[in-house]
């Protein structure tokens, strides 16, 4: 045997595809445990935008209820009734607008759940390539 040759020069072919089987068996469950933790931090950083769109959809229908009708009463003395409801029914929509944007806006901020992983699974698999061109070649 030469000196600058690898360890894995020494043993036997099937030696060494059992270990890349348990190397690969090892790498494949070390990659899902590393994107379970991924999406689980992401999952948690998403339920406060999820709690604020909740909450501003329940006290937007608590509020429309309650003061719709004050709203439209009090428009009324001066203006038609309908064009009073009309009126507090665009009021309504503009501000659901504006709370569905800005919870979509932080939810987008949150990125990609698992990018971190993907590209570690990449980066493996490629030095898994690498490795079996170096052990044809030689």
């Amino acid at each position: 045997m030469q000196r600058n040759q690898p360890a894995y020069a020494e043993r036997t072919v099937p030696e060494l595809l059992t270990q890349l089987s348990s190397d690969t068996i090892t790498l494949v469950r070390q990659e899902l445990d590393l994107a379970r933790l991924e999406l689980a931090e992401t999952a948690r950083r998403a339920g406060q935008p999820a709690g604020f769109l909740g909450t501003s959809a329940l006290f937007g229908l608590l509020a429309s209820g309650a003061l719709t009708a004050c709203i439209i009463a009090a428009l009324g003395l001066a203006i038609p009734v309908w064009t009073a409801a009309l009126v507090v029914g665009i009021a309504y929509a503009i501000v659901a607008a504006i709370a569905a944007l800005t919870a979509k806006s932080r939810l987008q901020r949150l990125g990609a759940p698992v990018p971190q992983t993907t590209q570690s699974v990449r980066d493996s698999v490629d030095g898994v390539r690498q490795a079996a061109e170096r052990g044809r070649n030689q």
